[in-house]
């Protein structure tokens, strides 16, 4: 593809605001499509691909171009270049990777790009493209799995969506998406991958109600709450509500469900979806203090409780995250879910069920958490199941969840 100058230009606006002023990939590649309405869709499709693609790979893109460290404009640019030369090889396309003659570009010297390429596919954490310290800890609670995890972690993830039962079906969705448009996914029922990147939320059917994007590891945990019609069910870690609305499904709308989360713009999103998905039996509450928790002592039949976590296990998805985390993060966040199960199990009913989940693949936060819930309440506490959707082995993000019964 021949390069223009303009859609260069956009790429390092935006990779500047990612690695400089520290903002999300996703927001920034979202707000700079807007400021050109010139920009077709191979256009937006370039700028959008290439940020991305930068952001997953930029520790061997900087080792290929031969810098430490990236700051100002005439860097980025390079990252840039460098990037255009490697990318025929490094994602198999047909590219030919060579650069217009810019001034921008009169530093790159192809040869040298192409040898320390190279040389950097010789060491994971370079190959891989993260940090020495998430490639650490990775090795050291993964071991040699480790390896196909990560290398999984880096391919771009498909665009799978939930079919919402409460107002369509799987054959009238996937029929909207033209007759290869959509498949559906083996033993995950209302599951739909998109043989092509679209975006599906200009579509009507979206704006209907008819399905949320909603990955296909993710989708496992709502069913894993064993949840029947007419169940109370509590949402405690809500966010902005995909499980929340997959749960109201599987309630076909009887029973009641409390979506509870910390930040209130999140769960003022929720009921926006939750409106559009035709959800009648939902309520939210902001968690304001440990009491709110403590008044609701013993009233749920279905505890979710989707804890903050590294986000390891959806790296695909948001490959700048793993830039931005740092150790001393890690070593909070398990405190917090720590604090989350064993604090919120307590609005579980005597007989009533949990899941424990995370977005994690390390045992630290998941497996090793819910070990230790079971060793400190097993008077209180049967253990029923785990599950753990690999990358590497099962091409859906790396979800943990784990269910548990109050005896």
């Amino acid at each position: 593809m021949k390069l223009y100058k303009g859609l260069v230009a956009a790429t390092v606006e935006a990779l500047q605001h990612i690695f400089v002023k520290n903002r999300q990939a996703d927001r920034v590649v979202e707000q700079l499509l807007k400021t050109n309405k010139k920009w077709g869709a191979r256009d937006r499709a370039f700028i959008a691909g290439n940020t991305y693609e930068i952001v997953r790979w930029w520790r061997l893109i900087k080792f290929a171009a031969d810098i430490e460290r990236v700051s100002e404009p005439e860097e980025f640019w390079k990252i840039v270049g460098t990037w255009q030369i490697i990318k025929p090889v490094h994602l198999i396309t047909e590219e030919d990777g060579n650069l217009p003659e810019w001034p921008e570009f009169e530093d790159i010297d192809a040869v040298n790009v192409v040898s320390r390429y190279h040389e950097g596919l010789s060491v994971r954490k370079i190959a891989q493209s993260i940090p020495d310290w998430i490639d650490a800890i990775g090795a050291e609670e993964l071991g040699e799995a480790w390896d196909v995890e990560i290398e999984a972690l880096n391919e771009q993830a498909p665009v799978v969506i939930r079919v919402n039962t409460l107002k369509s079906n799987v054959q009238t969705v996937r029929e909207g998406f033209g007759e290869d448009g959509a498949a559906e996914i083996v033993g995950i029922p209302n599951a739909l991958v998109l043989r092509k990147r679209q975006n599906v939320l200009n579509q009507e059917a979206f704006k209907q109600g008819f399905f949320e994007v909603q990955d296909a590891g993710s989708q496992l945990i709502a069913p894993y709450l064993d949840i029947q019609p007419g169940h109370s069910v509590i949402d405690a870690c809500a966010g902005a509500g995909g499980k929340t609305l997959h749960i109201a499904a599987l309630l076909q709308n009887e029973g009641s469900i409390l979506a509870m989360d910390i930040e209130h713009h999140k769960l003022v999103e929720l009921e926006k979806r939750a409106a559009r998905n035709g959800v009648k039996n939902l309520e939210t509450m902001l968690i304001s203090s440990d009491k709110i928790i403590e008044s609701l002592a013993g009233t749920a039949d279905r505890l979710l409780l989707d804890v903050p976590c590294s986000g390891l296990g959806v790296l695909r998805r948001n490959p700048d995250s793993k830039w931005k985390l740092k150790p001393q993060f890690l070593d909070e966040i398990r405190k917090v879910q720590w604090q989350i199960l064993t604090h919120y199990s307590r609005m579980v009913k005597t007989g009533g069920k949990m899941v424990y989940a995370t977005c994690s693949v390390l045992p630290s936060e998941s497996e090793d958490q819910v070990k230790r819930f079971m060793k400190a309440n097993k008077k209180d506490w049967k253990f029923i199941s785990a599950h753990r959707a690999s990358v590497a082995k099962d091409g859906t993000d790396g979800f943990y969840m784990a269910l548990m019964q109050r005896k």
